[in-house]
């Protein structure tokens, strides 16, 4: 193309040739308003190693012969751009790390950058790498979102271009682990936004009613007593019912006691008789028919019960 400095005013006519071959006039113009801005040519694979010579010629306006114009020497090996990348892929390996992988019609002599981000963040450009159409990303988030873009160009040692590739399309990965080519900035539906706001108003009315309405916060938070602010009896923290009479509780009252006592032998000696006699004397172990208070002392000056028992040998 020489349109670099403007469209020219005059129809170039333009020739080139490849190391020793003959020139030739262009076959395919490139046009712009009428006028020719520049040529299209075939390639070839092994030409871009060969010298590559042009010259423009305008019969009409110069009186310089064809074969006195001066030519161009072009280096074609630093002047290839080649096409993107297609077909990007991403998965999960097995070594828990995420692999992306491209596809170029060029196999082998290219070299390759990768640029990725994460969470739409700013893009980081990888090294430059020889080898393989692959790369991987240790150790992803699951939580994350990454998106890979690559372009080629000829390597150093087949002749390295000085243009990249443009960007390949982007392959993403996240939003429950997809491959999707482009992604849009999704927004809160309208309903999630209505109820929080629905239940942030429910929730301050339920504390509001709640401040207001005693009965039902003694009934959700009952109170607790307080002893300091209390009578220290222990029965006047309780709070009886209409049908109930305190003194009905009252501990003062009392109860028929049985007094107990022990048995004791007595010896004594019949004046009368000529033989001695033992006898036993019996005290009654309970006597439960006087009534005695619980704060009454005991008397212990009350009378033994005895009862005479005969000997056998007396009957």
């Amino acid at each position: 193309m020489w349109n670099l400095q403007g469209t020219p005013e005059v129809n170039y006519t333009f020739y080139s040739r490849s190391g020793s071959q003959k020139a030739n006039v262009c076959a395919e113009y490139l046009l712009e308003k009428g006028t020719n801005i520049g040529c299209t040519l075939p390639y070839n694979n092994q030409q871009r190693f060969d010298s590559f010579y042009t010259k423009l010629w305008d019969g009409n306006r110069t009186v310089t012969p064809l074969d006195r114009v001066p030519e161009i020497n072009h280096d074609l090996r630093r002047k290839v751009k080649l096409n993107p990348p297609t077909n990007l892929t991403v998965m999960n390996g097995s070594d828990m790390n995420l692999w992306f992988y491209w596809n170029h019609t060029i196999k082998s002599c290219l070299e390759n950058e990768v640029r990725i981000r994460k969470n739409n963040n700013n893009w980081e450009i990888q090294p430059v790498y020889r080898g393989p159409m692959s790369y991987c990303q240790n150790l992803p988030s699951s939580t994350a979102r990454y998106e890979l873009q690559v372009r080629v160009r000829f390597e150093n040692y087949c002749g390295q271009s000085d243009f990249w590739s443009d960007w390949s399309e982007p392959v993403v990965w996240g939003f429950n682990n997809t491959t999707v080519s482009n992604i849009k900035n999704e927004t809160m539906p309208v309903w999630t936004a209505v109820l929080y706001v629905v239940s942030a108003i429910t929730l301050i009315l339920l504390v509001v009613i709640l401040l207001h309405n005693e009965r039902i916060k003694i009934i959700l938070i009952p109170p607790l007593p307080k002893p300091a602010l209390n009578s220290p009896d222990v029965e006047d923290w309780f709070h009886f019912s209409k049908g109930l009479i305190k003194e009905r509780f009252n501990t003062n009252f009392n109860e028929r006691a049985c007094t107990v006592r022990e048995y004791q032998p007595v010896s004594r000696s019949d004046s009368n008789g000529s033989d001695s006699s033992r006898l036993t004397t019996s005290t009654d172990q309970t006597d439960c028919s006087i009534p005695i208070a619980m704060n009454e002392p005991e008397d212990t000056s009350a009378p033994f019960y005895t009862t005479v028992i005969a000997s056998e040998e007396e009957q």
